[in-house]
């Protein structure tokens, strides 16, 4: 079978990352944001995929789709691909350091800092910080403490006359981890890794050492949720208890400076139970660059993306009544180019509107300090029924889910919690009203979270609708969360784990059957990941069958797009820019009257038979249009598309034709709209 790895996909994904770290034409804070992104997917997907990569090597002879090799092979590839992009990114921390420094802005370390400075520092580290430092001794008679996954350590040599110490020094979180030093002229910041190095001589003074010194380190363990089969816990608690032990984990990683000196190195390896160079990466100076998606821009607008307010919907811009505009014509939203605020407005208006009786939604992932959260509590204090759907199995969003539920229940919603082995990944929201003894539903069909946070930068669409067939459809998803997956038929829903394989095929085999009879026959595919073998080959029959295909896939694509015999009609892409690009849809084009979907699940197996995805077809003409003009815009783009190719080669796509930026334009595209609609309002 002609596939792609998909743990080597990834990897080439957050290579795309890394690219836009060392883009010249990305302004330099926002570079630095990059390299926080880029360090951040990278520790979850150790924690993950590499973990289950080693649960796997434990079973000999395992297969491993898209590699020739074994599992241990594919790790020690894994290993090699990621040294590499270590080069890459360490390479991509100087050009932007040296590059700010161009613009008057030092980042300095210990060593570098004058008399003024040292006396900012001595202020900061006496008042402040050295009351949030607790140093840990190390010694091989006690067992070294747990280390958490997401903290910065730093692992202490400290030298006295008699003998040599090891330490521990976790770097406090209270503080930003960058520390702007006051200047007359130009910026100087330092990071709080250095500030510590400078007082070490002071914080082991009790050892009257000759010498001290600091090297970064952090460490990576297995994420994987074990949910046992205690039928005496509730599936609430075992998420609970989980997430207690997901700290107790199997070590995947451990990245240290490459200067670290090897007694030190082996003494921290040996109480963490590992060996060099199997779950050990050597690197730089610092580590932990996920703080760096927060790095200052020192108040100069040029050193961020020029601001893209969010702008309103053309039809509800100027309406009184979301609830009364949706009963008269669908609407797409798309975010972040147009505003979240409509959900959470459209939430506050069933509140306060008498003829709302229920408001039933299902959850993934929600802000912390959540605006649909205390939407649905106004709903629950103004009477109305509210059920929630909670999937409390969202990977790092556990605990805040919990508090969220907990705190609905508290004031009389029904929560409901997902099922154990069938994860609700669905974004639905549906508004129950009684006009005239008539019930109406106002539907939401999303293939985003219901996030106010996450909605100003990932892009995902939402349709909302009053459209019966639908609306009948999403009440019949909702009955069976609530009343333990009881079946039904969906024509105009693509609904996992029922029918969205089986839908999926048969419009394929739909555009086959047009290519064989000699007709038109195209899709254009818009998701985030495709890995399952079915549907690749059933792509590929497609392709050999003449369909013409087009995608646009932004993270892990496991077919091979281009080859000879196999699949030249399809051609794949990747867009990696200021947004990330979320939104799932699928154009196919039927014989000259295109047919649309948009969906929450990605071409994986997991999406189409192990949870609760749901997609909606696009009835209405004009939203048909809008989603083929997202696309025909992506496609165009010059700027940041790349060519997915089984070779990782991360090529710029297009770059010989004219510059067409896709994000930029879609933002022009929907501020224009939203303009054109204020003027006309003006002028009536």
């Amino acid at each position: 079978m002609n596939l792609i790895n998909r743990e080597l996909s990834w990897l080439s994904f957050n290579e795309r990352v890394l690219q836009e770290a060392l883009d010249p034409k990305v302004p330099l804070t926002e570079r630095m944001r990059f390299l926080g992104i880029y360090s951040n997917n990278l520790d979850e997907f150790f924690r993950v995929r590499v973990a289950n990569l080693k649960r796997v090597m434990e079973f000999k002879n395992e297969k491993i789709q898209g590699f020739k090799g074994s599992a241990e092979e594919l790790y020690v590839e894994i290993r090699k691909v990621v040294m590499k992009q270590q080069e890459l990114f360490e390479a991509a921390y100087l050009q932007i350091k040296h590059e700010f420094e161009a613009h008057q802005v030092q980042i300095v370390d210990e060593k570098a800092l004058d008399l003024h400075e040292l006396a900012q520092l001595d202020f900061f580290f006496h008042d402040k910080l050295k009351h949030a430092i607790f140093p840990i001794l190390l010694d091989k008679k006690r067992a070294l403490p747990k280390l958490r996954d997401y903290a910065i350590y730093l692992g202490v040599k400290i030298t006295s006359k008699t003998r040599v110490r090891y330490a521990l020094i976790q770097i406090p979180t209270e503080y930003t981890r960058f520390f702007t030093l006051k200047q007359n002229e130009g910026q100087k910041v330092i990071l709080m890794d250095d500030i510590i190095r400078l007082y070490l001589l002071e914080i082991f003074n009790v050892y009257k050492p000759t010498d001290a010194e600091a090297y970064t380190f952090k460490f990576t363990r297995d994420a994987e949720l074990d949910l046992d089969d205690d039928l005496s816990l509730s599936f609430f608690e075992k998420i609970e208890k989980s997430l207690k032990q997901r700290k107790k984990g199997e070590p995947v990683r451990f990245v240290y400076d490459a200067k670290m000196p090897n007694d030190l190195l082996q003494f921290l390896l040996q109480q963490l139970d590992l060996k060099k160079g199997v779950n050990t990466i050597p690197g730089g100076r610092y580590h932990n660059f996920k703080d760096f998606m927060r790095f200052p821009d020192f108040g100069n607008p040029e050193f961020r993306f020029e601001a893209q307010q969010p702008v309103a919907h053309p039809l509800l811009q100027r309406s009184k009544s979301i609830i009364q505009t949706i009963l008269k014509q669908d609407i797409l939203l798309h975010f972040p180019y147009q505003q979240f605020d409509h959900v959470v407005d459209l939430l506050r208006e069933a509140s306060l509107d008498p003829k709302v009786k229920e408001v039933k939604i299902n959850i993934y992932r929600v802000a912390k300090n959540s605006e649909v959260m205390n939407a649905l509590l106004a709903c629950i204090f103004n009477g109305k029924q509210v059920t929630v759907v909670f999937e409390l199995q969202a990977r790092f969003d556990e605990e805040n889910n919990l508090w969220w539920s907990n705190r609905l229940k508290d004031f009389g919603a029904n929560v409901i919690y997902g099922l154990q082995n069938l994860k609700v990944h669905s974004k639905l929201l549906q508004i129950r009203r009684i006009n005239d003894g008539k019930t109406q539903y106002i539907t939401y069909v999303g293939t985003g979270n219901f996030n106010e946070g996450t909605a100003t930068i990932y892009t995902d669409l939402a349709l909302l609708t009053a459209n019966k067939d639908i609306s009948a459809e999403v009440s019949r998803v909702f009955g069976l969360l609530e009343n333990n997956l009881e079946r039904h038929t969906f024509r105009h829903l693509m609904v996992s784990p029922f029918n969205t394989r089986r839908k999926l095929m048969a419009l394929i085999d739909r555009e086959i059957k047009f290519a064989k009879a000699k007709k038109p026959a195209w899709m254009r595919i818009k998701i985030n990941n495709l890995t399952d073998v079915k549907l690749i080959e059933k792509l590929y029959a497609a392709s050999e069958a003449g369909v013409k295909i087009e995608m646009i896939i932004r993270g892990i694509c496991c077919l091979k797009p281009g080859v000879k015999g196999l699949s030249e009609n399809i051609t794949a892409i990747s867009i990696v820019d200021r947004y990330l690009e979320h939104a799932r849809f699928v154009i196919f084009g039927n014989d000259g009257t295109p047919e649309t979907y948009i969906s929450s699940a990605d071409w994986m197996e997991r999406n189409l038979d192990q949870r609760i995805e749901v997609g909606t077809r696009i009835l209405d003409p004009q939203i048909q249009l809008e989603i083929a003009l997202i696309f025909d815009y992506q496609w165009r783009g010059s700027v940041k598309a790349r060519s997915i190719s089984a070779n990782y080669k991360n090529l710029y796509s297009k770059r010989d034709l004219p510059p067409f930026h896709a994000q930029q334009q879609l933002f022009a595209h929907y501020k224009q709209l939203s303009e054109q609609i204020a003027q006309n309002t003006e002028l009536l």
